[in-house]
């Protein structure tokens, strides 16, 4: 494999989101940090958790394939996830609700005191790449990099990879500050909620929020890593 095959089977397309810097309008259709404006009338935010995000996917330039039935993300965080950012799977600590139809919403006021909330901009970009280590790289891919290194001086953070966005994003890859995790191909990553400078939200140190989801059974797994 040359390197312009590397970078085509390796690069993928995304959502990613700007924070701020448009008036806010708490319509359908935008997104948030830090603040959950819809639910079903029946719902209430759920006891010991904070909302952190609203993302509706409805006409988003682009979705994961196993994300396209949903149309609107609400997410909460238990802040005890602090506490445990070392375990394997950190989903316990997030109450996760998917609307795949946005009729019958109503309007809530949900918002997490210690974020200061921003309408999200999503931006669609096709130039995502993987972290190397654990970052989504197939191994045997992996090992066509290795020999370009070695034999013709190739470097794979230079020559290959043009971005890694570790931003709020849907699709694209896992933007790793450390080793990677991998739950398996059954549980494709589809979300990062990232460390936010403009949001005052800051996951330890510079961190994200790894989210990975499968369809069939309709489980997420969360991950999260910082440097």
């Amino acid at each position: 494999m040359k390197v312009d095959d590397i970078k085509a089977q390796l690069v993928r397309q995304a959502t990613i989101f700007e924070t701020g810097g448009i008036r806010p309008t708490y319509d359908l259709l935008e997104s948030w940090i830090g603040f959950v404006g819809w639910s079903l009338p029946a719902e209430e935010c759920p006891q010991g958790f904070l909302p952190l995000a609203s993302l509706f996917l409805k006409e988003l330039p682009f979705v994961p394939t196993s994300l396209q039935h949903i149309e609107l993300l609400t997410l909460f965080m238990n802040e005890e996830i602090f506490d445990h950012l070392i375990e394997d799977d950190l989903s316990r600590f997030f109450e996760i609700r998917a609307y795949t139809s946005l009729e019958g919403l109503v309007q809530q006021n949900w918002q997490y005191d210690r974020i200061r909330a921003f309408p999200l901009i999503p931006k669609w970009i096709d130039n995502d790449y993987p972290t190397w280590d654990g970052g989504g790289i197939p191994s045997d891919v992996e090992d066509e990099i290795l020999r370009l290194e070695h034999e013709e001086d190739v470097e794979y953070f230079d020559d290959i990879v043009e971005e890694i966005y570790a931003v709020h994003k849907i699709g694209g890859y896992p933007a790793f500050c450390q080793s990677g995790r991998d739950y398996g191909e059954e549980f494709p990553f589809v979300l990062q909620i990232a460390s936010d400078g403009k949001a005052y939200f800051n996951i330890v140190d510079n961190g994200n929020f790894y989210f990975f989801f499968n369809r069939e059974l309709n489980e997420w797994r969360v991950d999260c890593d910082f440097y």
